[in-house]
């Protein structure tokens, strides 16, 4: 059974020119991209004070070095600075460096990251924002989620760029 995150913010759907622009953020460089995204998520997060830190999806070393930032990590700074919320990226850890996400399924997602995070200080009672890109299957997020709950956050708040669109 998966964990469960008390809410998913998403500034759009994957689709058109969000993934297009998302595509050139996270493997074509455009790190200049964060602020504009980041505003557009900005939108969709309640600023009610019950958030207590933000924490990005983190990169497995290996992928850190090949792609030479953390996409998630940049969007959570400017949420960060917007919110006046601190950024905590030392609390979860990739240890395993899974294949790429892309055209999995949803059971193979989720096979592919099965113990691939680790929490790594205690956030006990605290509500986190964990912050991605984009979430497709939500075997991502999941992932973090459960380590996050390990180690004794109280709730867990999702805030991606895009969802990828529902297929009925």
């Amino acid at each position: 059974m998966l964990p469960e995150f008390s809410a998913v913010y998403a500034a759009g759907l994957y689709a058109g020119a969000l993934k297009k622009a998302l595509q050139r953020f996270k493997y074509a460089g455009a790190v200049d991209l964060d602020r504009p995204l980041a505003r557009l998520l900005l939108a969709e997060i309640p600023s009610d004070g019950l958030l207590d830190v933000i924490v990005p999806v983190p990169l497995h070393s290996a992928r850190l070095r090949q792609r030479g930032y953390n996409q998630s990590l940049l969007l959570a700074k400017v949420l960060a600075h917007n919110l006046q919320i601190p950024v905590d990226q030392t609390v979860l850890q990739r240890i395993v460096d899974s294949h790429s996400q892309q055209g999995l399924g949803a059971r193979q997602r989720t096979q592919n990251l099965r113990a691939a995070f680790r929490g790594i200080s205690r956030l006990d009672g605290r509500s986190v924002l964990l912050v991605d890109d984009v979430m497709t299957t939500g075997a991502t997020v999941s992932a973090c989620t459960q380590a996050l709950f390990e180690v004794g956050v109280k709730t867990v708040n999702i805030a991606v760029i895009a969802r990828a669109p529902r297929v009925s």
